[in-house]
């Protein structure tokens, strides 16, 4: 009997997690009110560079993040005038859970495990009401190799994690991959190969039916960089050259 209680509690929990997390996901997409979007800076490199410069950030740093969702979603349906408010947290002084070397389905969802609980518990002491979204940002000086492509978007757990540059002059890029990873957060898949970071026609491209198809003037936010050609592309220098395509506005729900 008490193996059958403890059973049955278990699977309560389970089912209004499950239903917490799904009732989550809709309303981030239902664009109905603005999403609460928290940034969390931590020095990526433990360098002076980059703690100067967390030091210096400021809300207002982010605002073509805002501007580029707003313009985007705009084009799509008569949506919020912001449909994306974000705010900016204090700095995180501990690492991100490790996906580590050769992963497989297991450790990823161990991983994913580990993440949420995470990025709840080392923003517990500032966050009175949890935000729809945490973004952390983890910067390095310039002079350091960051591959683009380790940042990462969760969905379940609305957390991403982003690899950027601790310079004002790489502020433009680390927009892009802010908005990359958030949209992630929403439901969008990557557009590019993960071999070479190429975009992937044609949803990859900002500009599809264009001709010559090559080069591209902009890049489709989730395909990451603008196509110069078919085995040629670069991350764009701001948001002002990145759109969200039709498939992408499709899975955050922007159409049908």
């Amino acid at each position: 009997m008490f193996k059958a209680v403890r059973i049955s509690i278990l699977l309560f929990v389970l089912f209004f997690v499950a239903v917490s997390t799904w009732l989550t996901l809709a309303r981030s997409t239902d664009w109905n009110n603005s999403l609460w979007v928290k940034v969390y800076p931590i020095n990526g490199d433990n360098s002076a560079e980059s703690t100067e410069y967390i030091k210096g950030l400021s809300v207002r740093d982010f605002e073509g993040i805002e501007s580029f969702l707003e313009r985007e979603t705009s084009k799509y349906a008569n949506q919020l005038s912001r449909p994306v408010r974000i705010e900016l947290g204090r700095a995180i002084r501990t690492q991100p859970p490790s996906l580590g070397d050769g992963p497989n389905v297991l450790s990823v969802m161990l991983w994913s495990l580990k993440m949420r609980w995470w990025a709840s518990d080392v923003t517990d002491d500032q966050d009175r009401i949890d935000p729809d979204v945490r973004i952390f940002v983890r910067y390095h000086a310039p002079e350091t190799d960051v591959q683009v492509e380790n940042s990462v978007g969760l969905r379940k757990g609305m957390v991403g994690i982003v690899n950027g540059y601790a310079s004002r002059r790489y502020r433009g890029t680390n927009h892009v991959i802010i908005a990359h990873e958030f949209l992630h957060t929403l439901g969008a898949t990557d557009k590019y190969r993960p071999s070479d970071g190429q975009p992937i026609a044609p949803d990859g491209l900002a500009e599809p039916d264009r001709k010559p198809l090559y080069p591209q003037r902009y890049a489709e936010i989730m395909g990451g960089r603008i196509a110069l050609a078919t085995n040629d592309a670069v991350v764009p220098k701001s948001l002002k050259y990145a759109v969200i395509g039709p498939l992408t506005a499709r899975e955050i729900n922007l159409t049908d």
